[in-house]
């Protein structure tokens, strides 16, 4: 019995808005640490609790409307947040 080479498994994720599965390059990351805080994570190496959105204006829009980090990390988070995920997508773009 031969073994071949392992392949590196399909770093697939979701977005928080639109819901749709994509590779982790194509989305931004935001992580809430242990100690309690959130922060934008672009080399998505930071341990914690990690969420996606889309680097898609659209998308980076609808999540500031709708507060849509505030029930996946449990906390209510500042405007200033969601203006810097927004600037994220922007330059990502």
């Amino acid at each position: 019995m031969s073994r071949g080479k392992a392949t590196k498994p399909i770093e697939l994720r979701r977005c928080v808005v639109c819901r749709q599965v994509r590779h982790k390059s194509e989305l931004l990351r935001a992580v809430k640490t242990s100690d309690g805080k959130i922060s934008i994570d672009g080399a998505t190496k930071t341990f914690g609790r990690g969420a996606y959105v889309c680097k898609s204006q659209a998308c980076a829009a609808a999540l500031k409307k709708r507060h849509g980090f505030d029930k996946t990390f449990k906390t209510k988070l500042p405007a200033e947040f969601y203006d810097a995920i927004c600037a994220a997508v922007d330059a990502a773009v």
